[in-house]
């Protein structure tokens, strides 16, 4: 006789016929490699976070963790090759912000679908931007420059690390905001463009955390912080809501992402990971050293904060009719 006991017995038998070989395949994994894919230029602000994950997570995994920079088109090179990887358990991709918040509702033709293609595994840092002028430039205060954008339409210029990019959504909000007007350079990355400003070829960068360094050298005078709170490393530096633009805040949160396809377990294991070592002491000082906080959470608030991120940043790309490159 078929009875419910017999039912139940025979289901949970099969199902653990079922999870057998999928335990025993967590269990042996990692065995070879993990290839970890930046999506945005060697000196970024993925980058270096990417990197000082790297050697720690490949010290708990027992394999070593490459890193591949994949930079170009605001971060979806490298957000397509990570899609289009196996879903193995051996393809992580470190991803900016944007390319989660902000690239998705820029171009609606992208060559994967964030959705589905990519699987939200740990988040890093919320990065938030900072306004810088070189130490020269005759903008003492944020309202000098933006005084002299509204009486100079065009004449002042910013860079940022691509089209859709935080820092360009970022700054589009800054001038919608504060009605000025500057012309958009951008960059294949961070650094780049934090060059080009420290070289004299860009008037303003909001920084996404590298320029750290330049201001506490004095080449660069921080004019304030894009949030809607101030910043631990520059506590006497004013907001852009202090300042008047209420309610700023051009904040992202770059974070790891894997394959569709990457097994529960290994998501599992690799989001403890990465949470673990985002609140050692040497993670935390990198992290602090873009100006930000470490964010450990799980995948599923990752994706909650994506979703508000995503809202944000829209409003400002339906506004000011930005296109993808």
């Amino acid at each position: 006789m078929n009875t419910p006991s017999r039912r139940t017995a025979l289901g949970a038998f099969l199902l653990a016929m079922w999870m057998t070989p999928l335990v025993a395949w967590a269990q042996d994994w990692p065995s070879k490699p993990i290839r970890m894919i930046v999506n945005f230029a060697p000196g970024s602000s993925p980058d270096v976070l990417g990197r000082a994950v790297a050697t720690p997570l490949s010290q708990a995994l027992g394999v070593p963790v490459l890193v591949e920079n994949r930079a170009g088109a605001g971060g979806v090179v490298g957000a397509d090759a990570a899609a289009k990887s196996p879903g193995d358990g051996y393809t992580l991709l470190m991803a900016a912000g944007s390319t989660m918040v902000v690239v998705p509702t820029l171009n609606a033709k992208l060559p994967y679908d964030p959705s589905k293609d990519l699987l939200p595994v740990a988040a890093t840092a919320r990065l938030e931007l900072f306004l810088v002028v070189r130490a020269n430039s005759p903008y003492q205060t944020f309202a000098d420059l933006q005084k002299f954008a509204r009486s100079n339409p065009g004449k002042l210029s910013y860079g940022s690390p691509g089209n859709g990019s935080t820092p360009h959504i970022g700054a589009e909000m800054l001038k919608s905001m504060a009605g000025m007007y500057a012309v958009h350079i951008p960059y294949r990355g961070s650094a780049p463009a934090l060059q080009d400003l420290l070289a004299g070829n860009l008037d303003f960068f909001l920084d996404p955390g590298i320029a750290a360094p330049h201001i506490r050298s004095g080449a660069l005078r921080l004019l304030a912080v894009g949030s809607t709170k101030r910043s631990f490393l520059y506590p006497e530096t004013p907001t852009l809501d202090e300042l008047g633009l209420k309610g700023y805040d051009g904040g992202s949160t770059h974070s790891f992402y894997a394959p569709a396809g990457t097994p529960a377990a290994v998501i599992e294991r690799l989001n403890r990971e990465i949470n673990r070592i985002l609140v050692t002491p040497a993670l935390t000082q990198v992290i602090r050293g873009l100006g930000a906080e470490p964010s450990p959470m799980t995948p599923t608030q990752l994706l909650a904060l994506n979703a508000a991120d995503t809202r944000r940043f829209a409003a400002i790309i339906k506004e000011k009719g930005i296109k993808a490159d």
